[in-house]
């Protein structure tokens, strides 16, 4: 909604009635806040401002704006915060998480896509369809943007994540937040402004010129700057504050994956006198059990050796090769299976614990462990994939970090889109196989690279 630049009608300061009753559709709207919590954020004294603007597609909003930051947003008689009061108010709204990279999207206008969700542990929200939400990246409980769900939480996961899940009406970094961006120092260790600007332009994080005499501007912001990424709300204690359930740090589960098998348009013929069409999914015992049910009642099994099938039209048809069409008229059992198994369209379940299975088509793509050689002929670890077994990359970085004394790094993976990897300094593929097989007790048939390790003795 304020992905780009809005008019402004009016800026008047408020009455107190209208005040009053600011506090009462607050406390309506958001009935999880408390009673001192409510007099916090719609202050009786403070400075407090009605702004009347229309959006850029002609939406009338009216922005409530307190000490110089927009704290709510109202829209067809609908009140909404601003990122900025969630800062402060972290679990007013569901939150569901998503990566860094995709806040670029949603900043530029577009809405979250479900496949741009990130599940933890302990589940997604449980929210209906129309529910107010907010976004948060991952590492990172501070709330980046706020949407409306377009659909429910069983919804999103009887879909497999695909779809819309949200539409976006504000974010960080959008035209709303700079109307917001102002500090009071005199609360702060420095006192004074100068000071302040003296020192954040010391560790690099602004730039600052006299662009005319006597006014100092801040001209740019390094947005990507250690001291701003690493910015975190610290987790409120029990006593002072009611944490939401699910918002404390789950241990990791690892899933369940289980391979299915969907049945595509060239085998239909052979799975539909079980009650099975195109596009019906099946376990392997299923696929099993339907074969051997289909050459039995067909009378295929070989009189002479019951460990041979005949072939009719329908199973040539399915699982041989044209070249083989006249020339191979009997299977054993367990070639015949295997070659339905690989002629069916491959998928997978996962199943996190606590939450609803979710199928998606394909093979799950198995977590990759590389070594790469960078600058001065330094050779690095390279995981990728961890986010298909609920992995949050940023985690992993920090225990890596930690255990093999190296630096460590998560940048975009190359040719994946929306996807992480981590680089570590070293080969340090024996540290990372003892974090996946031990610590999260990840099956080893889902790593590949576990060879790479350094042999004992050697090097790394």
């Amino acid at each position: 909604m304020f992905a780009k630049a809005f008019r402004v009608k009016s800026n008047t300061a408020i009455k107190g009635s209208d005040r009053r009753k600011l506090r009462a559709d607050v406390t309506t709207a958001f009935p999880t806040l408390g009673r001192d919590q409510v007099p916090a954020l719609v202050p009786g004294k403070e400075e407090l401002n009605v702004v009347k603007l229309y959006a850029h597609r002609g939406d009338a909003v009216t922005v409530y704006v307190c000490g110089g930051n927009p704290i709510l947003f109202e829209l067809e008689k609908n009140l909404y915060p601003t990122v900025y009061t969630l800062w402060s108010y972290p679990d007013l709204l569901p939150t569901f998480t998503t990566w860094p990279l995709v806040l670029e999207k949603l900043v530029g206008g577009a809405d979250l896509m479900l496949p741009g969700l990130v599940v933890p542990p302990a589940g997604l929200p449980q929210v209906q369809k129309g529910d107010l939400c907010a976004i948060a990246l991952v590492g990172n409980r501070a709330p980046v943007a706020i949407g409306v769900a377009a659909m429910s939480t069983a919804e999103m996961l009887t879909s497999s994540l695909k779809g819309r899940g949200f539409s976006m009406l504000h974010t960080y970094r959008d035209h709303l937040c700079p109307e917001g961006r102002q500090l009071d120092v005199k609360k702060s260790s420095y006192k004074k402004l100068s000071k302040f600007l003296q020192q954040m332009q010391q560790e690099q994080i602004i730039q600052v010129e006299e662009l005319s005499r006597g006014v100092e501007s801040i001209v740019a912001v390094d947005w990507k700057h250690p001291r701003i990424t690493s910015f975190v709300i610290p987790e409120p204690s029990p006593t002072s504050q009611t944490i939401q359930e699910g918002s404390r740090e789950q241990p990791y589960h690892p899933p369940d994956i289980k391979p299915l098998y969907c049945v595509p348009a060239s085998m239909t013929l052979l799975f539909q006198e079980s009650g099975h069409k195109k596009g019906s999914v099946l376990e392997g015992a299923e696929v099993r059990t339907i074969i051997i049910s289909y050459a039995k009642k067909n009378d295929l099994v070989d009189a002479d050796n019951k460990n041979l099938v005949k072939l009719d039209p329908i199973l040539c048809d399915c699982i041989l090769e044209k070249n083989e069409q006249h020339t191979v008229m009997k299977l054993p059992w367990d070639s015949l299976l295997t070659r339905c198994l690989e002629r069916l369209q491959p998928a997978y379940q996962v199943t996190f614990p606590g939450q609803e299975p979710v199928m998606k088509k394909g093979k799950i793509c198995p977590i990759d462990i590389t070594l790469a050689q960078r600058a001065s002929n330094k050779k690095v670890t390279v995981v990728r994939n961890l986010e298909a077994y609920g992995l949050d990359p940023y985690a992993v970085a920090a225990v890596l970090q930690q255990r093999c004394q190296a630096s460590t790094t998560v940048s975009p993976a190359p040719g994946a889109k929306d996807g992480l990897q981590v680089q570590i300094q070293g080969n340090q593929v024996r540290h990372l196989s003892r974090l996946l097989l031990e610590d999260y007790q990840l099956p080893r048939k889902h790593i590949q690279g576990l060879e790479k390790a350094p042999k004992p003795g050697k090097k790394k």
